[in-house]
């Protein structure tokens, strides 16, 4: 008993040291495992949110109901934009215009041609002659990029305009 005596009293400042040296280590660990545990607990009070109830298993319930229904909502929005592209198609949306002088003696360029075609190359040419005397204004039916009628030079520019445009998609 009186070596174990001895041992620590000739060892005293190496014993005191190395217990030191282990409360600091302690210590360390101690203050890292507390951050560990405040970003855990950061981490699930963002994942359980203002929610009233602690159970993990409703919380992740509530999301999963919340992304069925969002799903459900984007399918009702693919299906409505789809609705939107069909019917585009048959609006409006090339546009060939050309403005002539028709007449010689005339002065500026008065007279015009438009035409008007949907996706389909579908629509109508406008025509309209100025003259001194009066105004005549002509409209002829266009379907796949043709008239039945004949056309006049102006408007095969104005139909040739509007079928180079297109709105991309």
């Amino acid at each position: 008993m009186e070596f174990i005596f001895n041992f620590f009293t000739e060892h005293i400042v190496e014993i005191v040291i190395v217990m030191s040296l282990f409360n600091v280590l302690l210590l360390l660990l101690y203050i890292i495992r507390g951050i560990r545990i405040s970003s855990i607990t950061k981490k699930y009070n963002r994942l359980v949110g203002d929610s009233d109830t602690n159970s993990l298993e409703t919380i992740l319930l509530n999301y999963i109901d919340e992304i069925k229904d969002a799903k459900g909502e984007m399918l009702e929005l693919k299906k409505y934009i789809e609705n939107l592209n069909d019917r585009l198609e048959l609006c409006l949306q090339r546009i060939g215009f050309i403005r002539y002088n028709a007449f010689n003696d005339m002065g500026s360029d008065l007279s015009f041609s438009i035409a008007l075609l949907d996706d389909k190359l579908d629509g109508f040419v406008i025509t309209s002659i100025y003259g001194r005397d009066e105004s005549n204004t002509y409209a002829k039916p266009i379907l796949k990029g043709e008239s039945t009628y004949p056309l006049s030079v102006e408007e095969m520019q104005a139909l040739d305009r509007a079928k180079r445009q297109s709105l991309s998609r």
